[in-house]
């Protein structure tokens, strides 16, 4: 059984966030590796014809106002009090994908994560105007000047072209998607699942 887990990630999914900050505990459970490879969502949906369940559900009776206790439940269970819901929500995150290419190839891919996520979904900033981005690199300790240059290189747009349509040739139609070997899941309520497979 393969020990790693792939995680298909987008910073504009509240979800993803949420299941970012579960993670280290099933890591130390469980002796895996989750390897987040950044996509871009828009992508993901634009490719697979899928929409955002604000969109897809908007006009389901009952069904967001579940999506949303589903979230409240995940963060009960995981003490998670830090999380906000973004008010720019959505924001459109290409930008910070690219960031993310630039911060793995330049190895401190985890860093870079960990502190945009807190930067989306705890300190509620528009991370998609350029110059709030750029302070939050700065804020963060990076260096933001060399990240804002590097995210528009041929090579990095090509890497996220690359991942988002690997990942949907794998299955994926939304973040955050798992693999696990071949197995696929889909959606932060997975990760019990995911677990016991590790096991």
């Amino acid at each position: 059984m393969s020990k790693t887990v792939d995680f298909i990630f987008d910073f504009a999914s509240p979800n993803a966030y949420l299941v970012h900050k579960a993670v280290p505990a099933i890591e130390a459970r469980t002796g895996a590796t989750f390897n987040y490879i950044p996509c871009l969502l828009g992508g993901i949906f634009k490719l697979t014809d899928n929409q955002a369940p604000m969109i897809a559900f908007g006009g389901i009776k009952n069904k967001l106002e579940y999506d949303n206790l589903e979230i409240q439940r995940f963060i009960d269970r995981h003490n998670l009090t830090d999380f906000k819901m973004n008010p720019h929500f959505p924001v459109i995150s290409l930008m910070l994908v690219r960031g993310a290419l630039v911060a793995e190839r330049d190895g401190y891919l985890m860093d870079y994560v960990d502190a945009m996520v807190k930067a989306m979904w705890e300190q509620e900033l528009k991370l998609d105007d350029p110059e709030v981005l750029r302070k939050a690199y700065a804020d963060a300790g990076f260096d933001a000047d060399k990240i804002m240059a590097d995210m528009s290189n041929d090579e990095i747009k090509a890497k996220l072209m690359a991942n988002t349509e690997a990942a949907v040739a794998r299955g994926a139609f939304g973040i955050p998607t798992f693999f696990v070997g071949d197995e696929m899941f889909f959606g932060k309520e997975r990760l019990g699942q995911i677990e016991e497979l590790l096991a």
